[in-house]
């Protein structure tokens, strides 16, 4: 963030309002539109990893034409729906399956795209399992399907063995143990996936300490300061949203510049720094409504900061920065 934007989002935050970018700067919160964490630089991941995989192609009739899935015959559309790939799709294994559900998801070719991805997450594929469970979670060229979702996610973690697995495949599973851990704090309705806090505690504290992910580390900082399946504790919960906060998780900037600047949950008032990781919040928040609590905390904040504050949140800024170029 540069020094003018940092100087405008402290002393104007109303009409800086429209300039914020709608990019986001992490996962979201618990049970948000974006919950599973990392999406785009998981699909960033996928697509390179497709891209790198040079070896063989799968066998396939040319198609009669590009099929949407909304403009696919009903019985090409009902075996998509079942989980069968159509008989025109032959693949030489999962792994050049996988290029072809990649291929056909970009094109907008969904049944094409969901067949050959099945295929390919059961041969064991990590990266078609993991794009079908968010094709699924959020009704992506899909019916939206949170317990079909929960599955793909699921075998991810069960199939997950840290001393053979792909490195390149971090981002994707650190994802599904983020997603799994969701959906067993929150449950899923009318389905066998029922509230499991301790579940949820066990996936984000794999993925927080194993894989540094972010998106975990906000979560479980969340559990502790709510007490949400687990006693209540602030002291656990900071070190968590530090960690988050530091890889610009903005949700998790934006609660721990709360709880520094206003010293919640009994900790002690820092608020020159608090203002900081409020202000860099306020800047990766988007223009959506699940982000106006963050615009509403900055605001109050500046509202409430002296001269004093202000001129020193510049200072943490300068610091923050040097940090993180080094």
């Amino acid at each position: 963030m540069s020094a003018r934007v940092f100087d405008k989002l402290l002393s104007a935050p109303a009409a800086s309002a429209a300039r914020r970018s709608s990019l986001l700067g992490g996962a979201s919160s618990l049970g948000g539109a974006s919950r599973f964490g990392g999406a785009l630089a998981c699909s960033l991941v996928a697509l390179a990893l497709v891209a790198s995989e040079a070896s063989g192609q799968e066998t396939r009739r040319p198609p009669n034409g590009a099929q949407t899935a909304s403009a696919a015959p009903a019985a090409a559309g009902g075996l998509a729906a079942a989980g069968v790939v159509a008989p025109d799709a032959i693949f030489r294994d999962p792994r050049a399956a996988l290029r072809r559900g990649m291929e056909g998801y970009r094109a907008g070719d969904f049944v094409a795209s969901v067949s050959a991805l099945k295929y390919a997450a059961d041969g064991g594929q990590p990266l078609a399992r993991w794009k079908l469970g968010q094709m699924y979670a959020h009704g992506d060229g899909v019916p939206h399907d949170d317990y079909k979702a929960f599955q793909y996610f699921s075998q991810i973690v069960s199939a997950y063995d840290e001393d053979t697995a792909d490195p390149r495949e971090t981002q994707v599973v650190s994802s599904a143990f983020v997603s799994v851990g969701v959906y067993s704090l929150n449950g899923i309705a009318n389905t066998s996936v029922k509230r499991n806090p301790q579940r949820a505690l066990e996936m984000f504290h794999y993925a927080a300490t194993n894989f540094g992910d972010a998106s975990a580390q906000y979560n479980l900082a969340r559990m502790y300061l709510d007490g949400n399946g687990v006693p209540r504790n602030a002291r656990q919960a900071v070190p968590w949203l530090n960690y988050a906060a530091d890889k610009n998780h903005a949700e998790a900037q934006a609660l721990l510049g709360d709880i520094l600047f206003s010293g919640a949950a009994g900790m002690p008032i820092r608020r020159s720094l608090g203002l900081m990781y409020l202000t860099l919040a306020r800047e990766a928040a988007s223009d959506e409504a699940r982000h106006r609590w963050i615009v509403d905390l900055h605001e109050k904040a500046v509202s409430l900061a002296s001269d004093a504050d202000k001129q020193m949140a510049h200072v943490e800024l300068g610091h923050h920065l040097n940090r993180r170029a080094r």
